[in-house]
């Protein structure tokens, strides 16, 4: 039957009163508008693991969305990794893929020693993961990612890889000599930029060699202060550089790199610096309840699906350090 219009009018009687000054505290709160800015924008996973990480949801909803970008040869594409498109494994889409079942704590069984095996099986000699294969050519690809024919085993895709895998005490052939790269590399650092470190703290952090790790950390950090690669006073963001070939404005704070009080990285850094960076990232969350994409914007696409994820980890990090989110 057709609505009419006496049907389709609001009802009468009184005014519903306006919500409780707490309700309205509630609904104002970061963790509320950034819970409304991933039920708009995010994809399926991110929207699972926002529920697992902020509304007690279960591990095994993240791990299903997680499987519709896993590939019949054990790696990850399918723009897990926004910035790189199509359907082909990429070592940094298998990092976030990762990531993600660390995050649930879900890194292990069979999944892992299939994933253990696609890396094998498209590391450079050296056993390092390169960052971009080349089949990534034909499908489009952010710009400052460059496709060669030869890629060299990098840092920024092995580290937080081989990280990861030490932290979950996976044991498999391709993680010693892994390893021994990371080790290698991290320690002939002598010029670097804000992604590689955050790399070589991913590994730093959960290597078994622990002496050796905080020596090598100790020296890292060292090189973050003299080369101004961390923005001590967000104030004062002129007084600190972007690194060649970032974007505008792309700079790096302390909690990029001690995203946890508990990294290595977090003694890079003063309590009065850790608490403007946090106070700062506190400050970034914008009016429609998401945190920005700091690096370059080349299509629509890419930073709107990466903006949720960026979201999602900027509340993780503000409450691993008893920042009130609720």
């Amino acid at each position: 039957m057709a609505e009419t219009g006496a049907s389709r009018r609001p009802p009468t009687g009184p005014a519903p009163a306006p919500d409780a000054p707490s309700a309205r505290a509630e609904h104002d709160s970061p963790l509320a508008r950034a819970e409304r800015f991933v039920w708009l924008t995010a994809r399926v996973l991110e929207q699972r693991l926002f529920a697992h990480h902020f509304r007690g949801g279960d591990a095994g909803p993240v791990e299903t969305a997680l499987d519709a970008y896993r590939n019949e040869d054990g790696g990850y594409g399918h723009a897990l990794e926004p910035d790189l498109r199509g359907p082909v494994s990429q070592p940094l889409h298998t990092a976030r893929a990762l990531r993600v079942l660390d995050a649930v704590a879900r890194c292990g069984g069979q999944r892992i020693e299939r994933i253990c095996r696609h890396l094998t099986s498209v590391s450079a000699p050296d056993g390092a993961l390169p960052a971009i294969l080349p089949s990534q050519r034909g499908y489009p690809t952010a710009p400052f990612v460059p496709v060669v024919d030869d890629p060299p085993g990098e840092l920024l895709a092995t580290g937080p890889v081989v990280g990861v895998l030490h932290r979950n005490e996976v044991w498999h052939a391709w993680l010693f000599r892994a390893t021994d790269f990371c080790w290698q590399a991290v320690e002939s650092l002598g010029d670097s930029h804000p992604y590689e470190v955050e790399a070589a703290v991913a590994f730093l952090d959960d290597v078994p060699d622990r002496p050796r790790a905080q020596a090598a950390s100790d020296r890292l950090g060292r090189l973050v202060r003299e080369r101004r690669l961390a923005v001590l006073d967000p104030d004062d963001l002129g007084a600190f550089p972007v690194s060649p070939g970032y974007a505008p404005g792309e700079h790096h704070f302390p909690h990029d790199y001690a995203a946890d009080p508990r990294s290595l990285a977090r003694a890079w850094f003063t309590d009065a610096e850790m608490a403007r960076s946090l106070d700062f990232l506190a400050a970034e969350q914008e009016d429609d309840g998401g945190w920005p994409v700091r690096w370059r914007h080349w299509a629509p696409a890419p930073a709107l699906e990466a903006r949720p994820a960026v979201t999602v980890e900027a509340l993780r990090t503000l409450r691993a350090y008893g920042r009130d989110i609720d």
